[in-house]
């Protein structure tokens, strides 16, 4: 029978770990699966190809409580009650033959599957997601990452309803089948696990273009969306080109299928999924035209879209073991798609984009209580390491990689990668041994990245002995949950020197180090070690942590003095970058702990910043990057307690400070560019990003009002829009609700837009913040079984809204945890990813922790899933 929803979770699942990984006892050697789709039912008949590869007689496949079973056969015959056992968890065959044909028949109702894993539906349109244990949501199954095997797969449906659809691999043969109904037929020639299956039926409009790859083959290129958007899928099309082409000239990786499909729903899960040949996506990273999405949306849109592509061999092709080792795919191909955005964009704010998310998102996240390695040793449930340390962090430990052992290393080490492990499921060690097998580097030290959770600190200090420099650099790492004591690793600590007139100089340096193109590499692998660098002119001063070539936390003992001198000459962006951030954040941090108040900005601050005004040298997108002050969440990382009110305090009271001294430098260089036509270019999208950051000052300043309104009203592009009603929401303006209202009014009819609408509210830091949120919930666009939506919400408001979040009266911890107990029965997945805010308490002031933990104690209580238990355990 089919057990309700609500009723499934059942006892909590036993924790699974790496050192248990046993291989399967079984191989398939093919399965069949058809699809019978029915308006409310659908049946799903799999016949698998089963073959014993170890000793057992009996046979356990993964189900699930959402699907009944109709029928099991074993080569044609029906098996009897007593022939097997079958539970929630599983569906268990006591004596199987060496070899045999598998018949399982499922029934699914899709409609009724609001946790949006297997088969669900959406839309009008049916659609799978199976990463990464929801094809056992469809049929039963050895749902496992080291179980390969190829699919053909037959689709049934009624032709008026559903005339799209759509399986992995290439087309085979379609037709009509009589009463209305029709059938196509899809084979994947690539074995894949069945986490990469995918199956979508609906009634969609199709962009199609073609790729002709490196060798001569075409590729026929298609994206699916609802009528109405497909006119917005242009970018989403020429990104998937620029994808294929840049995967063929820097890595020589040509695409393998006559095909390649991606498909857009609303509700999704996930931001998109790599399924072979038919990649299914979250609206939001495929549909964009300049009335609607922000330059950031294209680029988001640009990044997904090829981080999916890349997939088709850094995931698909050599997939994963088993799930610890997800940061094998995830992290390189995260990687992979940050340099190929570096190469589209501008790599500098690329850079610093990344990292910025890094801190925001990850740094926090191992230094509380959900830390875990990059390559986790235990889980009880496995859709809550799809962590910003398994994809962000271990994207950075590809780029260690690359860095300690050269690009070209790299490369042929990718190639031997491939050549050793195609159409295999492998370990992170896996790759590793074919970096260090192509470099002739060992990396056995720079494993520890794999296996160590926590953010490294590097403390770095400056000898002078006569005409030479000694860099003491000494590396420590907290304790985190169940690893104590930590050993000191391997990293690259890229640094240059730029003498006192701005000009770099290249000392040598006696050991353990050598300058390349971009700096000088440093290889660090003790807890403390120096480096000698000969002859180092008088007040040169370092330039520490180029390019960011570690993810740590850095301390050095650079003056405010040489921090300026860096903000304005240093020839790395990132450095740079870094600079005007620890200048600016030394300063807040004294406000805001009192010993310097926000009207009392130092003079090397001061011109600094007056210097940036008016730099027309710099790349304006980074320009705009160097005039912003650090974010509260950065500010509040610098803090052993967390203060959220007196961050957003003593950061306003800086900006508009700031502001008020460089008004009319500050109006006029933001008044020219307001005079630029829209322009998709890099130039533009640069001029844009400086324009919005000079408003942000412009808005503390007596004409905001008219200034910011102005921008929202005549800007024809969403980019503009966004950033002058991002400010409106947080305002006091008399302005502020009407504004409001006609931008949803404006927009009402598009889901993306009004997510951003949603979005910016969520960031009001006025006093009526959470009240207005509990209002926006109560909205009739507000949708909790939509995650898109849930997110710009709820999401927004607890990660980024700081200090309305850790409201004085735990308001906003309350908020958080109604909504994660609600979700938690609809879709146990997205209330999970809400949880990690409140996780936090250790680190805040002795009242709003008793507030988030008893919230988190409530949790405990309520909570049904898997999911969210296993998080509010872990976090309290």
């Amino acid at each position: 029978m089919i057990v309700d929803a609500s009723a499934a979770a059942g006892a909590p699942k036993h924790e699974i770990k790496l050192a248990d990984y046993k291989p399967s006892a079984f191989a398939v050697d093919g399965i069949q699966l058809t699809f019978k789709l029915h308006s409310d039912l659908v049946e799903v008949t799999a016949t698998s190809q089963m073959k014993k590869v170890g000793k057992t007689a009996s046979l356990t496949l993964d189900g699930g409580p959402h699907m009944r079973l109709l029928s099991v056969s074993v080569n044609g015959v029906a098996l009897s009650g007593n022939e097997y056992t079958l539970t929630d968890p599983s569906l268990v065959l006591h004596d199987v033959p060496d070899e045999f044909a598998l018949t399982i028949v499922t029934e699914l109702k899709p409609k009724e599957n609001t946790r949006l894993e297997g088969l669900y539906y959406s839309g009008g349109n049916f659609c799978t997601q199976c990463e990464a244990e929801g094809f056992r949501h469809i049929t039963y199954f050895l749902d496992r990452p080291d179980v390969l095997t190829t699919y053909d797969v037959r689709i049934e449906a009624d032709k008026a309803n559903f005339p799209v659809l759509l399986a992995n691999g290439n087309p085979g043969n379609s037709g009509d089948m009589g009463d209305g109904r029709h059938f196509s037929e899809w084979h994947d020639p690539h074995p894949k696990p069945c986490y990469l299956f995918a199956m979508v039926a609906g009634d969609l409009a199709c962009l199609n273009d073609e790729f002709t790859t490196q060798s001569g083959k075409h590729v026929d290129l298609n994206i699916y969306a609802a009528e109405d958007d497909i006119a917005k899928c242009d970018y989403a099309m020429g990104s998937l080109k620029r994808s294929m082409k840049w995967d063929e000239d820097v890595f020589g990786l040509e695409y393998d299928l006559d095909v390649y499909n991606i498909v857009a729903v609303s509700d999704f899960n996930m931001g998109a999924m790599e399924n072979k040949g038919l990649n299914v996506f979250n609206t939001k990273y495929v549909l964009a035209s300049p009335e609607t999405a922000t330059d950031a949306d294209f680029d988001h849109i640009e990044g997904v879209i090829g981080h999916e592509y890349f997939h088709n061999w850094t995931g698909n092709r050599v997939t994963c073991r088993d799930w610890f080792q997800l940061s094998l795919k995830e992290g390189l191909t995260v990687f992979r798609d940050q340099e190929f955005s570096s190469d589209m964009t501008s790599r500098a704010v690329k850079r610093v984009d990344d990292v910025r998310t890094l801190r925001m998102l990850q740094f926090p996240e191992d230094a509380g209580p959900l830390a875990h390695p990059v390559r986790p040793e235990s889980y009880i449930e496995i859709n809550n390491f799809y962590t910003t340390t398994v994809y962000n962090k271990g994207a950075e430990v590809i780029r260690m990689m690359h860095r300690l052992i050269g690009a070209d290393a790299f490369r042929r080490g990718m190639d031997l990668y491939f050549e050793r492990h195609d159409g295999e499921a492998v370990t992170c060690e896996d790759f590793v041994l074919a970096m260090e097998a192509a470099s002739g580097v060992d990396l056995t030290q720079f494993r520890l990245w794999y296996s160590q959770a926590g953010t490294p600190t590097l403390s770095v200090k400056r000898s002078r002995l006569g005409a030479d420099v000694v860099l003491e650099v000494e590396q420590s790492c907290a304790a985190t949950p169940g690893q104590p004591i930590k050993q000191a690793t391997q990293m690259p600590l890229l640094m240059g020197w730029v003498g006192a007139d701005g000009q770099e100089v290249r000392p040598d340096v006696v050991s353990g180090g050598k300058w390349t193109n971009d700096g000088c590499l440093l290889d660090v692998k003790s807890t403390v070690q120096h480096f000698h660098f000969k002859d180092v002119p008088e007040k040169a001063v370092p330039s520490l942590l180029r390019g960011f070539s570690a993810p740590v936390n850095l301390k050095h003992d650079l003056n405010a003095k040489e921090l300026a001198l860096l903000v304005r000459s240093d020839s790395d962006a990132f450095a740079r970058w870094e600079a005007s951030q620890s200048l600016y954040g030394d300063y807040l941090q004294a406000c805001i702990e009192g010993a310097e108040t926000p009207k009392n900005i130092p003079d090397h601050i001061t011109k600094a910043f007056s210097g940036l005004i008016d730099d027309t040298s710099t790349d304006p997108a980074l320009l705009a990057e160097l005039l912003t002050l650090p974010s509260e969440i950065t500010l509040g990382q610098r803090l052993d307690v967390l203060k959220p009110e007196e961050i957003h305090t003593a950061r306003e009271a800086a900006v508009g400070e700031l502001a008020q001294r460089f008004a009319d430098r500050l109006t006029e260089r933001y008044s020219d560019l307001s005079l630029e036509p829209y322009s998709s270019s890099k130039e533009s999208k640069a001029n844009r990003r400086l324009k919005n950051a000079l408003l942000r000052y412009v808005a503390h300043l007596p004409q905001a009002e008219e200034v910011v309104s102005e921008q929202l009203s005549r800007s024809q592009n969403m980019t503009d829009k966004v950033a002058a009603l991002a400010i409106v929401a947080s305002s006091n303006f008399a302005s502020r609700e009407a504004l409001l209202s006609s931008f949803y009014q404006t927009w009402q009819g598009d889901d993306l837009v009004i997510d951003k609408w949603f979005a910016l509210q969520a960031q009001n830091t006025q006093p009526d913040a959470v009240a207005k949120v509990r209002e926006l919930i109560g909205h009739p666009a507000f949708k909790y079984t939509n995650p898109n939506r849930l997110r710009s919400l709820i999401s927004t408001f607890s990660m980024l809204n700081q200090p309305r979040f850790h409201d004085a009266g735990g308001e906003g911890y309350a908020l958080l945890a109604d909504t994660i107990d609600k979700m938690d029965k609809i879709n146990p997945q997205t209330a999970a990813r809400l949880v990690a805010p409140l996780g936090r308490w250790r680190r805040l002031p002795e009242g709003l922790q008793a507030m988030m933990k008893h919230q988190l104690e409530q949790l405990r209580h309520k909570v049904e899933s898997d999911d969210v238990r296993e998080l509010v355990d872990k976090s309290l």
